[in-house]
């Protein structure tokens, strides 16, 4: 049977190998260009191309940071973490 750092190991040279390629063929990344030009670059042209697409992208982030929100608050709440953490810290 495989184990876990065995399969980590192949995922990280797999991703070595192939995630150059898939960068380059994916973004109009320049080499002169930092990932914040980068990534506004790509916003523009996905407004360009269609701006529903923008405002379902911003409508998409909104929804995964409440779900976020809502999973912290679940945790602090209805579990025992903060007296975990307040046992795990005072020792």
């Amino acid at each position: 049977m495989i184990g876990a750092i065995e399969l980590l190991m192949i995922a990280i040279i797999f991703g070595i190998i192939y995630s150059k390629d898939a960068i380059d063929k994916t973004f109009k990344k320049r080499p002169d260009e930092g990932v914040v030009e980068s990534f506004t670059d790509d916003l523009k042209d996905y407004y360009e191309e269609d701006p529903k697409r923008l405002f379902k992208l911003i409508v998409f982030a909104m929804s995964v940071l409440g779900f976020l929100g809502m999973l912290v608050y679940w945790a602090v709440t209805k579990t025992r973490a903060v007296k975990m953490f307040k046992n795990l810290f005072n020792n």
